[in-house]
């Protein structure tokens, strides 16, 4: 069989989206654990991946006939990136494909955590609509506007996530040791600070870091009991970048006023996971989602596009291929 695309996402996803690969290029799908995967390696000139599963071990690509691996994300988490410059195989991502998604998402649940709408969602199916009522009143919750949003990892989506806060009032403060855009950040009013300032700071802390050794375990103990009393957390990263133990601890506390987790230190969440234990205020004060920030109709289409777009300029224009990682 003649195999020019190997492509470890169902072919479902891409009829969905409207996003076909190229006519000229023959295109099969698979999933990781098919037993032919090994040898249709050993055939196809590219690989495409989604940004979300296990690590690929590089054993994987040993002996292969893959130049090029297309990931249709961001991430390239499920890549050992320098096995495959040792093997002289080049990767891709695609970046900035789900900022609005990510935007859309970390804004949204902000809102929600401030001002408590699931807590009350589960306060008046629960009878007790006048009791919750009191209660939101007396505790003067808080909108957006005015607060310090503090943006850990300024590049592409950390940048778009600002524009948008920026757009409700907010006040900007950012750190990253190489913004993408400082330029961009000044005309926001962003203020660079360090780690411990921004958390000092802020009375909503997001990240948007890649997971890396310098940023596994990036926000623990420390950072978290820095942070204000009734600050909100949104983790839409990449799992292990915060301490799930000791975010636990602290809204077991009620220090923090709430979380949004969507990406976990292991996907699917494992059942002893310290989050998903917890009790009473404490429970009410988080939010989960399933790695699904950046996923949406518009950001979909436009990633599986894109990937096709590199796939087609790297097998059939013999030109790199956009946002090149190696």
């Amino acid at each position: 069989m003649i195999v020019d695309v190997l492509c470890l996402r169902p072919e479902a996803d891409f009829q969905r989206a409207g996003a076909l690969p190229p006519a000229a290029l023959k295109v099969v799908h698979r999933a990781l654990e098919d037993s032919d995967v090994p040898a249709l390696m050993k055939r196809a000139r590219a690989l495409v991946i989604p940004a979300v599963g296990p690590k690929l071990p590089p054993a994987l690509f040993e002996n292969s006939s893959i130049k090029f691996v297309q990931v249709t994300g961001a991430g390239l988490d499920r890549l050992d990136l320098p096995a495959l410059k040792r093997l002289g195989i080049s990767a891709a991502n695609i970046s900035g494909g789900s900022n609005s998604a990510v935007t859309e998402y970390v804004v949204t649940v902000a809102s929600v955590l401030l001002r408590r709408f699931v807590w009350a969602d589960a306060e008046i199916r629960a009878g007790n609509y006048r009791e919750f009522r009191a209660r939101m009143i007396s505790d003067n919750l808080t909108g957006l506007e005015g607060l310090v949003v503090g943006i850990i990892g300024l590049g592409v989506i950390g940048l778009a996530v600002a524009e948008a806060f920026h757009k409700r009032g907010c006040q900007i403060w950012y750190h990253d040791p190489a913004p993408r855009d400082p330029h961009t950040a000044k005309s926001l009013g962003g203020k660079s600070a360090s780690l411990d300032e921004l958390c000092k700071a802020a009375d909503v802390v997001t990240l948007h870091v890649p997971l890396l050794p310098v940023t596994q375990g990036l926000v623990g103990q420390r950072q978290l009991a820095a942070m204000k009393s009734g600050a909100i957390l949104i983790q839409a990263s990449r799992g292990g970048v915060v301490d799930e133990a000791a975010l636990a601890h602290s809204l077991n506390f009620g220090h923090l006023g709430g979380a949004a987790i969507d990406v976990y230190s292991t996907e699917p969440p494992s059942a002893d996971n310290p989050l998903l234990h917890l009790e009473g205020d404490a429970a009410r004060r988080i939010l989960f989602t399933p790695h699904i920030a950046g996923v949406t109709r518009q950001s979909t289409a436009f990633l599986l596009r894109s990937a096709w777009r590199n796939i087609e300029r790297v097998l059939i224009e013999n030109v790199p291929p956009l946002d090149r990682a190696l």
